[in-house]
């Protein structure tokens, strides 16, 4: 259960829990900006935009990629309904970085609207993957052990 310095986390997608457990802080990207939730935080709902889902405890982070979904605080708990998501050490950087040349190259050739949209946002998602897994590396060792995560 979550002390008053902690809140309780869940993060989970149609097809897994990558998440469950303690933290004292949760960064999330929020279709409006970058969502910051501390222990004890306000009732919230909302969107979340692809990015990257971070979560703390006791100075060691866990960075997630997530593709876009839900997140809600209540009760001193987190839950994310993410779309897709991804611990930073299951992306593979090399796929993620053709699939951003790759969008690249067909966003220049794109004729129409929808195509130069639906285009943007696998380009965003290829970035993003790939700065969580940049991020993740500069930070090291310095990862929160994974409690009931499963892969």
């Amino acid at each position: 259960m979550a002390s008053h310095n902690s809140m309780h986390v869940e993060v989970v997608t149609a097809e897994r829990e990558l998440y469950s457990g303690e933290a004292d802080l949760v960064s999330a990207p929020g279709s409006e900006g970058i969502l910051g939730i501390l222990p004890n935080h306000t009732a919230l709902l909302a969107l979340l935009k692809p990015g990257e889902l971070r979560i703390g405890l006791d100075g060691k982070e866990e960075a997630l990629f997530v593709s876009g979904g839900f997140i809600e605080v209540a009760h001193n708990r987190v839950t994310v309904l993410a779309d897709t998501a991804e611990h930073a050490e299951e992306i593979d950087a090399a796929r993620a970085e053709a699939a951003r040349r790759r969008a690249q190259e067909l966003l220049q050739e794109a004729r129409s609207t929808e195509d130069r949209v639906a285009l943007q946002v696998a380009l965003q998602r290829a970035i993003y993957r790939l700065k969580v897994v940049e991020v993740t590396r500069r930070r090291g060792r310095n990862r929160i052990e994974m409690p009931h995560s499963e892969s």
